[in-house]
């Protein structure tokens, strides 16, 4: 079989990229890659009207099985081609976009899937949305990234129980830490003033990375700055409240976007409004080698989601797959691998909101909104068990792994491939020699 494969957002602009729409794709592709080159050749490409079709007919003349994966929301998915298309997307809301705006019809949804004919998406809650939208038998299946595997080196390495002394992460990039920043300037009475650049010059940062020790109770959230999802306010607000007086607790935000100034600033604002407190926050922008990045999910206690939905949450899943457990809802995709056991769950209810896309901002859709007081409560009990309850702790983290485990591993992701291909109209009806003339395709698709 030949997988031909597209996310417009690749290795070579994912650094300029990183944190604007739909840059995550890249991530998602990423972790499916390895599973779809067991199925078959996986040929990427980076202009699929122009390149796809010539591919699927090469394949097919040598007797190929072929189908093009479009890592990208529907309505930037090409849906005039003849090879099989199949979107690969994530979405988080309650409806699917249905309306038409711009004259673009594939800002409806169910025109694109009336035209490709399936859909693959990562969570429960999207494929029966899909359903709801179109008819109950449409072809829709939910196949989370498979993030889990990719972490089996460092569950080796890790203990269970928290780092005793810490870590320290070496950061090419900038840290700002609550203990040392002046937060005068983001004060209400400076709130016009212009606002110091504390983002380091990236060539300073890849020369002279920033040390940085983190320790204590640790609570880490990965995140855009800019990205209102996320629910950031509400995060760091019920942090500081609940350990206003509480030294050895630290808050970790690694900020994900290639320019964080703004965001930082938005951040600070906030927090100077919740001052004063003891506890710790420290903003984390730049880049984590593997091993800093491992320390970093080593040195966290708890990973932190308090979204107002989440279309899979890759960080989530990645920190869950090392024996992390969580402070999160459970709706929308997290629903399906947050559990009592694993975390400790915020309540949460449906709250009007539109499709992030839609330049109308009309109120079409519903998203899901945190119950504060259930998010301090958890701050505080998340505590309590990390300093007085290691056997509780030690039961989550290991059901974290074992639920992750059954979500989003590679066998398991494999077998839901494999079972949505074979049902697939001209997807599994070449002659299953599993790509034996693959490398003549890619080659004279390429030529």
């Amino acid at each position: 079989m030949i997988i031909i494969v597209y996310s417009e957002t690749n290795a070579g602009s994912i650094e300029s990229n990183l944190g604007l729409p739909e840059y995550s794709y890249y991530f998602v592709l990423k972790e499916f890659r390895p599973v779809l080159e067991q199925l078959g050749i996986v040929v990427a490409v980076s202009d699929p009207a122009r390149e796809v079709d010539a591919i699927y007919r090469s394949a097919r003349a040598h007797g190929e099985s072929c189908v093009f994966l479009s890592f990208s929301p529907p309505h930037k998915t090409v849906v005039d081609l003849v090879c099989p298309t199949i979107p690969v997307f994530a979405w988080e809301f309650s409806t699917l976009p249905n309306e038409v705006w711009f004259g673009e019809p594939r800002h409806d949804w169910r025109y694109v899937f009336n035209k490709l004919g399936s859909a693959i998406t990562h969570s429960v809650f999207t494929a029966d949305s899909v359903r709801r939208a179109m008819t109950p038998e449409f072809p829709v299946v939910s196949i989370p990234a498979p993030v889990w595997d990719r972490f089996a080196v460092l569950r080796e390495k890790l203990s269970i129980a928290n780092h005793p002394d810490g870590v320290v992460l070496n950061v090419a990039g900038t840290v700002i830490d609550s203990r040392s920043v002046d937060l005068s300037p983001y004060s209400p009475p400076r709130r016009r003033d212009p606002k110091p650049d504390l983002l380091r010059p990236p060539a300073l940062a890849r020369r002279e990375p920033i040390q940085v020790h983190v320790g204590g109770v640790v609570y880490t959230s990965v995140f855009n700055p800019y990205d209102g999802r996320k629910n950031w306010y509400d995060m760091i607000s019920g942090f500081c409240w609940a350990f206003r007086d509480v030294e050895d607790a630290t808050l970790v935000l690694k900020l994900t976007h290639n320019d964080a100034r703004i965001g930082i600033d938005n951040l600070l604002e906030n927090v100077y409004k919740l001052t004063p407190f003891k506890c710790r926050i420290l903003l984390i922008h730049g880049y984590l080698s593997d091993a800093d990045y491992e320390n970093l999910v080593s040195a966290t206690t708890y990973v932190l989601n308090t979204s107002h939905g989440e279309g899979q949450c890759l960080p989530l899943m990645e920190f869950m797959s090392c024996g992390k457990p969580a402070i999160a809802p459970v709706n929308t995709a997290m629903a399906d691998y947050v559990d009592r056991d694993n975390a400790f769950v915020l309540d949460s209810n449906t709250e009007p909101s539109h499709w992030p896309h839609d330049p109308r901002q009309a109120y079409r859709t519903l998203r899901y909104r945190i119950d504060w007081g259930t998010l301090l409560a958890a701050y505080k009990e998340s505590y309590r068990v990390a300093k007085q309850d290691p056997e509780k702790y030690r039961k989550m983290a290991q059901h974290a792994v074992r639920q992750l485990q059954l979500h989003c591993s590679r066998a398991v992701v494999k077998e839901r491939l494999l079972a949505f291909f074979a049902s697939h109209a001209g997807v599994g009806d070449g002659d299953g020699n599993g790509g034996n003339n693959a490398p003549q395709v890619a080659e004279k698709a390429s030529a």
